[in-house]
């Protein structure tokens, strides 16, 4: 017994040391950055300011690799399902974190499988009306819904993202019968707007602003609990009379949860340095994020709000993905 013991305690005393070893070598050698999303939408422009960040900060290049697909799932899966040696971490959001456990059959990663490390930034959402259509204020786009029941389309990023949960929590909210048309991605959804295809959509500020500010499409009002910086003159949700219109979305970071506890306690405090710096702030918040640094624990705490919000929304929209 004594004997077994002994070997027990050497083998536990023989892994911390490993452990211990790993982390202070690491990183020795270029880290991957799993962004969900295709190149050029928020997540990535977002990623790559973290990763330049981060690549000064560890003194190992952080290098991007984009897996879209299934609404950000296959990204967050592939991160979760890499080599837990630090070596692989990943941008997760709003649509994969929170809203697709509630619309997929079979989460292809648990819980259990990622360390949720901090969020990176949270991103303002606008209810935006065609320039075709004649309302110029949320109230009249909800009067004019009502009273043209079925005849409102709004477009969506895709299926069970947080583009079309947004628009169906103000559908729920304001009691109005509006129709989703999905589309592969933000960009084809506006165009549809510009052209007047469809006549609404809740979208990312950043994705938007450049068409409020040239006038192309009517901003009408920030479904967030404050105005934005960008649109102060935009009322919220909220100041509509709408307080549980509520959709930011948001970008965070992660890793593989075997990862030991040293390296992404490294990660982790590296990405706060750099989503507390200057250099990264300023650009992120010109495309209209704010920048909310958070322990492990609170990130964790967060995610879970945020399913307790859009559980019920997924449910009684109906909204599946296959």
């Amino acid at each position: 017994m004594k004997r077994r013991t002994m070997l027990t305690g050497a083998s536990t005393a023989a892994v911390v040391a490993s452990i211990g070893a790993k982390a202070e070598t690491w990183p020795s050698r270029p880290i991957t950055l799993y962004v969900p999303f295709a190149a050029g939408g928020p997540s990535d422009m977002f990623g790559r300011i973290l990763a330049q960040g981060m690549t000064a900060e560890l003194g190992q290049q952080i290098v991007i690799e984009n897996k879209g697909g299934m609404g950000g799932l296959t990204g967050v899966a592939a991160m979760a399902k890499a080599t837990p040696d630090g070596y692989t971490i990943g941008i997760n959001a709003t649509g994969p974190t929170a809203i697709a456990p509630f619309i997929v059959p079979r989460m292809p990663f648990e819980d259990k499988d990622i360390a949720l490390l901090t969020p990176v930034a949270l991103v303002q959402m606008i209810v935006a009306a065609s320039s075709r259509l004649p309302v110029n204020s949320l109230a009249e786009l909800i009067a004019y819904a009502r009273a043209n029941p079925g005849k409102v389309n709004y477009g969506s990023s895709g299926p069970g993202g947080i583009s079309h949960l947004a628009a169906e929590l103000l559908k729920s909210a304001a009691g109005i019968d509006i129709v989703h048309v999905p589309y592969r991605g933000a960009a084809p959804a506006v165009q549809d707007l510009l052209a007047g295809q469809v006549q609404m959509v809740m979208l990312d500020i950043s994705v938007l602003l450049p068409h409020i500010r040239s006038g192309n499409i009517k901003a009408l009002a920030v479904s967030s609990k404050t105005r934005a910086a960008l649109l102060p003159d935009l009322p919220t949700t909220a100041e509509c009379g709408l307080p549980s219109v509520v959709s930011d979305n948001w970008y965070g970071l992660a890793a593989p949860a075997a990862v030991p506890k040293p390296i992404l306690d490294r990660i982790h405090a590296a990405a706060v340095t750099v989503l507390k710096s200057k250099e990264a702030a300023e650009p992120m918040m010109a495309q209209g994020a704010l920048i909310r640094p958070m322990t492990p624990a609170e990130y964790t705490d967060f995610v879970r709000q945020e399913r307790e919000k859009w559980g019920p929304v997924v449910k009684s929209s109906g909204a599946k993905l296959e």
